[in-house]
């Protein structure tokens, strides 16, 4: 027996979350210093900045190989050429298979020179070598690349999660004619209306919180710290740490020097020109690679980019192969777990590695060496609940039934729109002392299992609002955006 729920919450405060169950990492199955040599190069942009670039050529050198560039803001560490990575590509098959990894730490950030700038905004005409943005980056590094690192065959792929993500969606804007795939996954791309900082225009706390204690001011070049410092929440709950912490203007008090990224995020609180410049979407055009989109529908922190980045790519640039991947994971889950289940839930199969093998390997083995078709669909999704993988010519589907829920008198919801209600409204008090917890239990850091957690924990509160369905006679698909439609007033 299934009901379909709608909860209305003052409040929510976002944090978790204990480690929860996730089905295991994928161990290193592959030697990689015995089948790549490494060399590190300070590669110069057009404007004299120096970005330090790591690269992996494969020590079989009797075929030419495709670079596969990683652009990061979180260290290409191990640093020195005889310290190596346990696994360079987005797979051990990339590693097998034979690539010329490349890492790269961006502008400002670790051994790079430069100044950083948070999703720093692309400039559409540039008129000097001083209009620097991360598309003229990668292009200023494959023209290196290509003329400095033997035995290429004259393709550059790239790809990322998370911030990655964005670099990877920011640089293939007017790319350099060698690029021929790239494949962005969690990728940041408008973080006011729904990746990382503001979810729709609400502040996401605990996605930002701790995360800008890594993006001190820096002396650029410098060495990632050994250890990084871990912040003293001075207690094992993240509620009750925020709750006594009073406004938010206190909380860059606990950042000890970090506090410029944060300060940025909590006093542009509407959406301002400061974040319309970091919307990358209106400027994802002039796009001539091969595009892979990639996003977990469990991702708490950027569920949004990745169709905002398909969506973008797919209006202003026809004719390209572009296409969305879908599945059952948590942040970047699909580069790491098997993805059989994800807490209680099962999803039959083990997604990641299906992902992994049938879907990533094929499309850059194909856009960047000339092996095989892929065979991909617009869009790749996996269905939870029946536990399929779909295959679709669009996203959304086309043959979508358009269907509206409506709340009903007394906590119903129903496909049937109430009859003459009147005047009527629900209302609810709300208390800033006791606002409403979204988990059961204490926890600390950036929440994952919130987003298939049992929240009926929270029903009987006087906060909250519930809408429920009758018990359902039919399965129902959901597929596509879920726009709320609310009429709201507030005393406060």
């Amino acid at each position: 027996m299934f009901r379909l729920q709608a909860w209305i919450w003052l409040c929510l405060l976002s944090f978790t979350a204990a480690v929860f169950a996730q089905d295991k990492p994928e161990a290193p199955e592959f030697d990689v210093k015995a089948h790549y040599t490494k060399y590190e190069y300070r590669i110069p942009m057009r404007d004299g900045v120096h970005l330090f670039t790591s690269v992996y050529v494969p020590k079989d050198s009797s075929q030419p190989y495709p670079f596969l560039i990683d652009r990061t803001p979180y260290s290409v560490a191990p640093y020195g050429v005889d310290a190596y990575r346990t696994r360079l590509g987005p797979s051990p098959d990339f590693d097998r298979a034979g690539y010329i990894f490349v890492f790269q730490d961006v502008r400002g950030r670790y051994m790079s020179e430069g100044t950083f700038v948070e999703m720093r905004p692309h400039i559409d005409v540039k008129k000097s070598k001083q209009d620097v943005d991360d598309s003229s980056d990668l292009y200023d590094t494959i023209d290196w690349l290509l003329k400095n690192v033997p035995n290429n065959n004259g393709n550059a792929g790239i790809w990322g999660i998370s911030y990655p993500g964005f670099f990877t969606s920011a640089s293939i804007i007017d790319s350099h004619p060698a690029l021929k795939a790239a494949s962005p996954q969690a990728p940041m791309t408008d973080l006011f209306m729904g990746d990382d900082a503001y979810h729709g225009g609400a502040f996401m706390l605990a996605a930002n919180f701790e995360f800008y204690v890594y993006f001190k001011p820096q002396q650029n070049p410098q060495f990632p710290p050994k250890t990084y410092p871990k912040f003293d929440w001075g207690t094992t709950d993240a509620y009750d740490f925020y709750l006594h912490a009073g406004p938010i203007s206190n909380l860059k008090n606990y950042l000890a020097g970090a506090s410029a990224l944060w300060d940025d995020q909590v006093h542009h609180d509407t959406y301002d020109a400061y974040w319309k410049a970091r919307n990358l979407a209106p400027h994802m055009k002039n796009i001539h690679c091969a595009v892979l989109t990639v996003g977990g529908w469990f991702d708490a922190e950027d569920l949004q980019g990745p169709f905002s980045t398909f969506h973008s790519i797919d209006e202003k640039n026809p004719g390209i192969f572009n296409a969305l991947v879908m599945g059952p994971w948590v942040h970047g889950g699909w580069a790491r777990y098997e993805g059989k289940h994800l807490g209680r839930v099962e999803f039959a199969s083990d997604t990641g590695e299906y992902y992994r093998k049938n879907i990533v390997f094929p499309f850059f083995e194909q856009y960047l060496k000339g092996k095989g078709d892929a065979h991909l669909p617009k869009a790749y999704v996996f269905e939870t609940g029946t536990n399929v993988w779909r295959q679709y010519s669009a996203w959304p589907p086309k043959n979508l039934e358009r269907k509206t829920l409506y709340f009903q008198p007394g906590g119903g919801l129903s496909f049937e729109a109430p009859g003459n209600t009147g005047n009527s409204f629900d209302e609810y008090v709300s208390d800033p002392a006791k606002p409403v917890p979204f988990v059961n239990y204490a926890a600390l850091n950036v929440p994952q299992e919130y987003m298939l957690s049992d929240q009926r924990f929270a029903d009987k509160r006087t906060d909250v609002l519930v809408y429920e369905t009758p018990v359902l006679q039919e399965d129902i698909t959901i597929a596509g955006p879920i726009s709320p439609k609310l009429f709201v007033s507030t005393s406060g």
